[in-house]
């Protein structure tokens, strides 16, 4: 179903000076959200001198291109020591439930001398577009499917008012090349509150396409169902874009011949592309995406052709 993206270039990448000290570097995950007629509030995750990841955000025109106002203070900052957000936030994207919007992220925890691992928390987005967290414990944390490390959450309703929920899940931090296995998993509620764990949902191949990351997904039960991701394959290769169809939303075919968009030859974006963000606006599907150093060059942004 998909054809080649059209890439419209590098459209935000924070200065090098004059930072809020918990947004110094870093425009990762790049979430927007409606604010009126073609602007967009692009939230992201930026990094304070620690590499520990806020939220951030910035205003953006998507049919001009141009900047309409960037907020200089953080609208979430990572949380305290022993909080399960303690070393980052690396949001997903937002959804409705009850009457309330909610935004899902990954909070990352890195002890020191110890593996870091993630589990999924939520904030609150107000009707003021502020942000608060909805609980001090995590919204999905590790059991028995999901032992090891959880992150990158998008959630999606479908026709009949109920939820699904594609995330990452490490299962092995060393697959045997070097690479963790991290495939991409599902879970599915009915209120969007309470989620049951599916298990895998993307068939992953060793050496090819083994640890995902930042899953998005669009389409509906009558013209099935898109995912773009973030994928390495072992050998220390970097973050590429991946593709992947499903006619029902449950089985999912790799289609990484497919995807449509790759690394540039020079510039921002020629290393490596990683976490995209794909929506529609006025008949237009376009993709928000990070380039080289995991966001740390910003984000761009890409329309799909015909």
């Amino acid at each position: 179903m998909s054809s080649t993206w059209q890439k419209q270039g590098l459209l935000y990448c924070p200065a090098d000076t004059g930072r809020h000290p918990k947004l110094l570097s870093h425009a990762a995950n790049p979430l927007p959200i409606l604010l009126a007629d073609d602007v967009y509030r692009v939230f992201y995750s930026g990094r304070d001198a620690n590499n520990r990841s806020s939220v951030g955000a910035v205003d953006i025109d998507i049919v001009t291109r141009q900047i309409v106002r960037e907020h200089s203070q953080p609208f979430f900052e990572h949380g305290p020591e022993g909080s399960f957000y303690a070393d980052g936030v690396s949001i997903g994207n937002c959804y409705e439930s009850n009457g309330i919007r909610h935004m899902l992220f990954m909070g990352w925890q890195s002890p020191k001398d110890k593996q870091w691992r993630g589990d999924i928390g939520r904030l609150v987005v107000k009707p003021d577009m502020t942000l608060e967290l909805a609980s001090e414990a995590p919204f999905m944390g590790s059991d028995s499917t999901d032992p090891l490390s959880l992150s990158y959450p998008w959630v999606l309703k479908n026709e009949t008012g109920c939820y699904s929920m594609w995330y990452t899940s490490v299962t092995h931090w060393d697959a045997g090349n070097g690479e963790m296995l991290a495939p991409i998993k599902f879970a599915s509620s009915v209120d969007g509150e309470n989620w049951v764990r599916k298990g895998l949902a993307i068939s992953f191949e060793l050496g090819r396409a083994q640890a995902f990351s930042r899953p998005t997904v669009v389409g509906n039960a009558h013209n099935g169902y898109e995912m773009w991701f973030s994928y390495r394959g072992g050998g220390g290769e970097k973050y590429k874009i991946g593709y992947a169809v499903s006619k029902d939303g449950l089985a999912w075919t790799l289609a990484l011949e497919d995807t449509g968009i790759a690394v540039s030859v020079d510039g921002w974006d020629a290393d490596m592309i990683e976490y995209p963000f794909v929506f529609d606006h006025k008949g237009q599907r376009f993709m928000l995406y990070n380039g080289n150093g995991y966001g740390k060059t910003g984000f761009g942004l890409a329309v799909l052709g015909t």
